[in-house]
């Protein structure tokens, strides 16, 4: 009995943040209450106390699933051997898409809006932000090693520019500003083309 009552607890737990996740991208994060979310899967909104104990605990639920099964995928992408470097950017590139569609970026940049005016909300995020910070440095590591090295940059710094760019890349594009006259995401691939070009580089220099 208390596995089946375990079982449907779960259940709900991850059902609200289903919805919460999908109120979040439609309305935004000024436009998310916990009112909107129980009535999305019709459930009473003390299950949101009960499981969460307030909006800002469920969109902090909801943020730490999505980030640590993002991150988790990526680590996937950077330990695989027989992916090159430029490889790598291209899937990067490709989760971009992905993740855009999915409604995490709008939800990463909603928290980030909202976490400067909550010390929570910036602590989570911030701290989401430092996971990714670290695999783009172990990648740009590799990068230095195989193509570089990027001196005066050190692995660290072009972390932080990779980093930035795209994290300014989503903002704008969920502005709609990625269009002819401002290629984002063509940009952002470009990147991959340069990196290809560096390995083809070495691959001559090593005959």
């Amino acid at each position: 009995m208390r596995g089946k009552q375990a079982t449907k607890s779960r259940e709900t737990k991850m059902s609200l943040i289903q919805a919460a996740q999908e109120v979040l991208t439609e309305n935004g994060f000024s436009g998310l209450s916990t009112r909107r979310i129980s009535e999305a899967i019709g459930v009473p909104m003390s299950q949101i106390q009960y499981h969460f104990g307030s909006k800002e605990g469920i969109i902090l639920a909801l943020f730490e699933e999505m980030n640590s099964r993002l991150v988790s995928r990526q680590e996937k992408l950077f330990e695989d051997p027989d992916l090159t470097i430029s490889e790598q950017w291209d899937k990067a590139c490709d989760f971009l898409d992905e993740d855009i569609d999915s409604g995490y970026v709008r939800i990463l940049q909603e928290l980030i809006a909202a976490g400067w005016a909550n010390p929570k909300i910036k602590l989570a995020v911030s701290n989401g932000l430092d996971a990714w910070q670290m695999l783009l440095t172990q990648a740009a590591e590799r990068a230095d090693r195989e193509l570089g090295p990027f001196k005066p940059f050190t692995a660290q710094e072009v972390a932080s520019l990779v980093s930035v760019a795209f994290l300014g890349a989503e903002s704008q594009i969920l502005l709609g500003r990625d269009r002819d006259e401002i290629p984002i995401r063509r940009a952002l691939r470009r990147i991959g083309d340069m990196i290809r070009l560096l390995e083809k580089s070495q691959q001559k220099g090593a005959r």
